[in-house]
């Protein structure tokens, strides 16, 4: 079984206010995603600049990772940007990491070699 597949993911990165990052997990996975990683994180942008009796407040961010095939990308990322409202003006950024190379997703090689074994048999 290979170890690695290349050329065959996306990462979408997806950055949004604390507290919406389920629903933005929930609409990714009805769009085809398998899940996501969550970090955690605090904004310094320019509209992260509020204060609180004077004092600066830094936002807390979520950082959401979805690993997806290349060819539901765009589903998902749609799905993202409605869940998470980024078409709004400071709710969150999300963009697309192309991916040479991809290792330990054992699930996904494992299915991949199952596909390949159907077709050489299906051709005999």
């Amino acid at each position: 079984m290979p170890h690695s597949v290349e050329n065959t993911h996306d990462l979408i990165v997806t950055i949004v206010r604390k507290g919406w990052v389920e629903r933005v997990i929930e609409a990714s996975k009805k769009a085809g995603a398998e899940g996501g990683t969550i970090i955690p994180g605090r904004g310094t942008g320019i509209h992260e600049s509020k204060k609180l009796l004077g004092i600066p407040i830094e936002p807390e961010k979520e950082i959401l990772l979805t690993l997806v095939p290349k060819e539901t990308t765009d589903h998902v990322l749609e799905a993202i940007i409605e869940a998470g409202e980024l078409n709004k003006k400071g709710t969150g950024v999300g963009f697309v990491v192309d991916l040479k190379k991809v290792v330990g997703i054992v699930h996904f090689l494992e299915k991949i070699e199952q596909q390949k074994t159907e077709e050489e048999e299906n051709k005999e």
